[in-house]
């Protein structure tokens, strides 16, 4: 019953994450991507010296396989993946949303203090609801905005964090497919 209204889109799942995992190399690619690296490099991976900072925010109750998705594609292309909780208590053990626990590598305060080339949310609900209601989360995004740094969000996120903050990009965006957030993301480009 918890997720009856989007019951028409169980079927795509496994396409969604497929959809997914070429978005993030799509990211991984705009963001990471530099003349000089292609033209000293054969490979896709950084050295450690290149490797850019990228912050991936968690909550109880965000999507495990998201969050599982976009840490081991963005580690394997070479980034240093940082796993943040935002849990006001500074507790790092996030329950996600299908009981899997993940211990995250820092708390949000202590992420907020440092830069990011990337942040990058996973969805999950209500888990971004959680994200949205971090301030110090909201408060990078919104410096990362202001900074044109990269910033991204898959699922639920761009509509219920980006769009509820003021931070989707000018041009366009996409979200899971539940009516509420396709509501959520289209009243914002109107």
């Amino acid at each position: 019953e918890r997720y009856a209204d989007t019951a028409p889109f169980c079927g795509t799942m496994t396409l969604m994450r497929t959809v997914l995992a070429a978005t993030l190399f799509v990211i991984v690619s705009s963001a990471f991507y530099s003349p000089s690296f292609a033209a000293r490099s054969n490979s896709l991976r950084m050295s450690s010296s290149d490797a850019k900072r990228v912050l991936v925010p968690i909550a109880d109750d965000s999507e495990e396989i998201e969050t599982a998705c976009i840490t081991d594609t963005l580690t394997r292309f070479g980034a240093s993946v940082t796993v943040a909780s935002v849990k006001p208590d500074g507790e790092l053990l996030c329950k996600m949303s299908r009981g899997i626990k993940f211990m995250a590598d820092t708390t949000i305060d202590a992420a907020a203090k440092e830069e990011w080339d990337l942040i990058a949310l996973p969805g999950g609900m209500p888990g971004a609801e959680h994200l949205r209601d971090s301030e110090p989360l909201i408060s990078l995004l919104e410096e990362q905005k202001k900074a044109k740094k990269t910033y991204a969000a898959v699922c639920a996120s761009p509509a219920v964090v980006f769009a509820s903050k003021g931070l989707l990009p000018e041009d366009s965006a996409t979200c899971y497919p539940a009516p509420g957030f396709r509501e959520a993301i289209k009243a914002v480009e109107s």
